[in-house]
């Protein structure tokens, strides 16, 4: 690692008022495909070096980019030579039946291996920002049970990280609706489930994974003062309550 261009934390613990061009060490997971790799892909576009984990291969390709294949769910499968000043927990699956495990489970397991050091309570020296991806379906409920149970819990945590990693990083949590991604092909593809969908949607149309690329870097990287805070960035679903999805695959 090339302390040098580290913005370390100022004297008293406080955070550095603004990037100041300096290059920011960033740990992204799940960024084989979807929002991830729009998010690494992103900070990778703006000077960053990324750092991408996931279960699969790597789908990009770039100097400053290293992709480690690991499983978030094995806490000490996770590469121990990595210390990240930004850590975006994205990875994620959908009523796979380790919802909970991935979804959770891995980002508890990320953070607390990356944001604290030799795995303690003392926030590692570098980190300043924590960006975990959630859901709308945190916020309303409305998806399969046990993924609309695991991203409330990531909701939960992105507070309780933002208590323990205060005043030295700010931690949030970004919660998508509808985005555009190979997960939500069953309905993407079926025009009179898209249509219910976008009767309830009141921008009446979905997100891109670029879109929410954006708002992750916002969090991590402009926002100095939000800490502790779930975002809803979903057009306004959410103000409507009916998971639309197959009904042979409804739970």
């Amino acid at each position: 690692m090339r302390q040098g261009d580290r913005p370390l934390a100022s004297s008293g613990g406080s955070l550095p008022l603004d990037v100041g061009g300096r290059v920011l060490d960033v740990l992204v997971t799940g960024t084989s495909r979807g929002i991830g790799r729009a998010t690494a892909e992103l900070f990778l576009s703006r000077g960053h070096r990324v750092w991408g984990l996931d279960v699969l291969g790597a789908s990009i390709e770039r100097p400053r980019y290293q992709h480690v294949v690991a499983d978030v769910r094995e806490r000490a499968a996770l590469p121990a030579d990595i210390a990240p000043q930004v850590i975006v927990s994205n990875a994620g699956v959908q009523d796979s039946g380790e919802d909970i495990d991935v979804n959770l489970r891995g980002a508890i397991n990320v953070c607390e291996r990356y944001a604290f050091a030799s795995g303690g309570r003392t926030p590692a020296p570098q980190v300043r920002a924590v960006v975990l991806v959630g859901s709308s379906s945190a916020h309303t409920g409305a998806e399969f049970p046990e993924y609309a149970a695991s991203k409330g819990g990531v909701l939960a945590y992105a507070k309780n990280l933002a208590q323990r990693l205060a005043p030295q990083a700010t931690c949030n949590s970004v919660d998508p609706g509808g985005v555009v991604t190979e997960l939500n092909r069953p309905v993407m593809e079926d025009p009179a489930l898209w249509n219910r969908i976008m009767s309830l949607t009141p921008l009446r149309r979905w997100a891109t994974p670029e879109e929410i690329a954006e708002w992750i870097y916002f969090v991590a990287v402009t926002n100095r003062f939000m800490t502790g805070q779930n975002l809803l960035v979903d057009g306004g679903e959410a103000g409507s309550f009916d998971f639309v999805w197959p009904d042979e695959q409804r739970p």
